[in-house]
């Protein structure tokens, strides 16, 4: 019988973010304490998202909107990282972006952890940004997935391809 296996991969839906986003902007753009702030939220480039304000407080908390919005459409904040805000000229800006894709040392820590704390038999291999996770037994790969879910690797971990 050949192996059961899945994959653990960081990765985000573009879409959703994209969603959430939107309903951050909207609702800066509505609500009473935003009014006449200046506060914006939007894209830079790909990966990176731009809040400006006219105040570091109203920028902060346009900053905790977005992240609201973020989980509510069920994205992990790990997934997205935001600096301190930074002034320039009369307006504060927050920049953050969106962490996609397991590093190398992450893969390794995670790969270490299955091997020293989960069942026998279970085989991890890193392949680029995700890592392959394969048994015999599927009940195996299930405990496997238990362990990674109770543990803090700082990252969004997500399991995909199980067969």
């Amino acid at each position: 019988m050949a192996d059961s296996s899945f994959d653990v991969v960081s990765k985000v839906d573009r879409q959703e973010v994209d969603n959430a986003l939107n309903q951050a902007g909207k609702e800066l753009s509505t609500r009473f304490d935003f009014r006449n702030t200046g506060a914006t939220i939007e894209w830079s480039g790909e990966e990176a998202i731009v809040i400006t304000a006219d105040a570091e407080e109203r920028a902060k908390a346009a900053l905790d909107v977005f992240k609201e919005k973020l989980i509510r459409r069920d994205i992990s904040l790990k997934a997205f990282e935001a600096e301190d805000p930074v002034q320039s000229g009369k307006t504060y800006k927050i920049t953050g972006t969106l962490v996609q894709g397991i590093t190398t040392e992450n893969a390794k820590k995670i790969s270490k952890k299955i091997r020293d704390e989960g069942p026998k038999g279970v085989k991890a291999q890193i392949q680029g940004e995700e890592l392959r996770v394969s048994s015999k037994k599927r009940d195996d790969l299930q405990a496997v997935q238990q362990l990674l879910k109770g543990e803090d690797f700082g990252i969004a971990l997500q399991f995909v391809n199980y067969r």
